[in-house]
């Protein structure tokens, strides 16, 4: 072996060094380009979640007495599905499922109502935000319940925006929270990113103020009146002052996508507008019957979705994870029972978008109804033509014991 100078030794090692960082920084800069990238084609999301909502109860259903501007021009632009349904037919463990993407019965106490979410399932708003999504929700994100106690940070659905106020309502039971406003203040804390917003109406939950539907000039003959409700007077004012809430819940979407319109963003934002669960009424809201867990669901994305487009495929809860993780060109968990139904929304092949023949649905409990809190557990499942509730605990009282019947919520109607 030749000998050689020290400085023969150090102008070589400064040499191979030098090249060797050229490399990694030409690696690093290709790198981060081609994140740079993928941020600029990853889509926005504005998931809109009504609050006890059925179906068909929009007017771009055909539905009498409820005028839905916003979803109606959402279903003209974008795709109109018709067989969407909850995962469970309350809040909480209905939205623990779409936040994770997996069954009641895989959440343990996530899975039945008002309880505690475990940190241990993983969430889609946090694999966003990990994708360099800016993420956030106002209203009611996952909710009721202690997500505290499970041993998070804060609520699944993101960070919390509910500072602005409204100062009246159209009516005494809407929430005063000004949805707008605070997607404003959302944006306007945005980094140069895309976004996932989670608008969480509290409409059109009860209560309801008495007669406001009347009064904004709707009439009782127009009332949508399910055959299991008996046909009242009273009855179809209650219905009324639900629809009323809904198109309150149209109306702040509305203004919202009228924000994004003069940004310049509407047409980079998949909008995807659905109810938690059922109109809140007795055989609705709280039961696996149709009325329960049968809900509207539109969504919007020129991009790679048809204008005008009619789905009948089933549809879940459980699929929403995984259909905004594939949107944003992010993988899909392997535990996550759900799949993407984006590709039969656009009219595409799709490994993750299989035919869905059928949607199963389960609840546990609503309400702490019964003596040592016993529930009514149920599970079912819905395909195009049929539906089978299997009862576990067929013993027990279905809507709580009788004392009061807690188990559904209150109404002008005898809860049993």
């Amino acid at each position: 072996m030749s000998s050689v100078s020290r400085r023969e030794f150090l102008k070589r090692a400064s040499a191979q060094a030098l090249g060797t960082y050229g490399v990694s920084f030409a690696m690093a800069r290709s790198c981060c380009s081609a994140a740079r990238d993928k941020r600029r084609s990853q889509p926005n999301i504005l998931f809109a979640i009504a609050d006890d909502w059925s179906y068909p109860h929009a007017s771009a259903y055909g539905a009498n007495g409820v005028k839905t501007p916003t979803f109606d021009r959402l279903a003209r632009e974008g795709c109109l599905f018709t067989n969407a349904f909850a995962a469970a037919p309350q809040c909480s463990p209905n939205r623990a499922a779409a936040l994770t993407g997996l069954n009641i019965w895989q959440l343990e106490e996530a899975g039945t109502h008002s309880s505690i979410f475990p940190s241990k399932f993983v969430v889609f708003p946090d694999l966003l935000e990990a994708a360099g999504y800016h993420v956030g929700f106002t209203g009611k994100g996952w909710s009721p319940g202690d997500w505290k106690r499970g041993g998070r940070r804060r609520n699944p659905a993101g960070p919390e925006y509910n500072a602005v106020a409204l100062q009246t309502a159209s009516a005494s039971g809407i929430s005063k929270l000004d949805y707008p406003a605070n997607f404003d203040h959302f944006l306007k804390a945005r980094p140069r990113t895309p976004f996932f917003f989670w608008f969480g109406a509290h409409e059109p939950h009860r209560t309801y103020e008495p007669g406001s539907g009347l009064r904004s000039s709707k009439s009782l003959e127009h009332a949508p009146l399910p055959s299991f409700l008996p046909d009242d007077s009273a009855v179809r004012s209650d219905v009324l002052d639900y629809l009323l809430e809904v198109e309150w819940f149209d109306s702040q979407l509305g203004t919202m996508l009228t924000r994004l319109e003069d940004l310049g963003e509407l047409d980079n934002t998949i909008v995807v507008v659905t109810s938690d669960n059922g109109m809140p009424f007795p055989r609705a809201k709280a039961n696996l019957y149709e009325y329960g867990t049968h809900v509207p669901l539109v969504v919007r994305w020129p991009e790679r979705i048809s204008a005008g487009r009619t789905v009948d495929k089933l549809v879940s809860f459980v699929d929403f994870a995984p259909t905004f993780l594939e949107a944003a060109d992010e993988p899909t968990p392997s535990e996550m029972t759900g799949k993407s139904f984006l590709g039969f929304a656009a009219e595409m092949e799709s490994p993750l978008a299989p035919e869905h023949d059928y949607v199963l649905t389960g609840r546990e409990r609503h309400t702490h109804a019964r003596y040592d809190n016993l529930g009514y557990p149920s599970r079912a499942i819905r395909t195009h033509g049929f539906l089978y509730i299997r009862n576990l605990k067929p013993d027990r009282w279905p809507a709580g014991d009788p004392e009061g019947y807690y188990d559904v919520d209150d109404s002008p109607l005898p809860r049993h």
